[in-house]
């Protein structure tokens, strides 16, 4: 199961929300979001919660407990992650976020377009 860390940001990732976003949405600090994303981090509270679920557009069971659909976004069982483990920036598990939903011809043609960026 994906920690709930792990969910809040994929959450607010493929909802396109900056960390200070979902803050202002929530009603708390960026840092109480910093803490919520961050493993070994505090938790939100229930009203929180609601709040995240509202703004991310994924289901409150979910977003809590990890049971049940994650909504429309099949990615969220697929955690992005870097080869030594590590979550990526925002940037980053967004484009992969992105891919992951592109067809494979199309995926071949970013990554082309991104090597000759490089």
């Amino acid at each position: 199961m994906i920690p709930m860390a792990l969910r809040i940001r994929r959450a607010r990732v493929l909802a396109n929300l900056s960390q200070a976003e979902l803050a202002q949405r929530a009603g708390v600090k960026r840092s109480a979001v910093t803490q919520w994303e961050r493993e070994g981090g505090t938790h939100p509270s229930l009203e929180h919660l609601t709040l995240i679920a509202v703004a991310t557009h994924v289901p409150f069971e979910w977003l809590a407990t990890g049971r049940g659909e994650a909504g429309n976004h099949p990615v969220f069982e697929v955690p992005a992650v870097a080869p030594s483990g590590q979550v990526l920036d925002d940037v980053e598990a967004r484009v992969l976020v992105l891919l992951r939903r592109m067809p494979v011809r199309k995926r071949q043609a970013v990554c082309a377009l991104l090597e000759m960026l490089v």
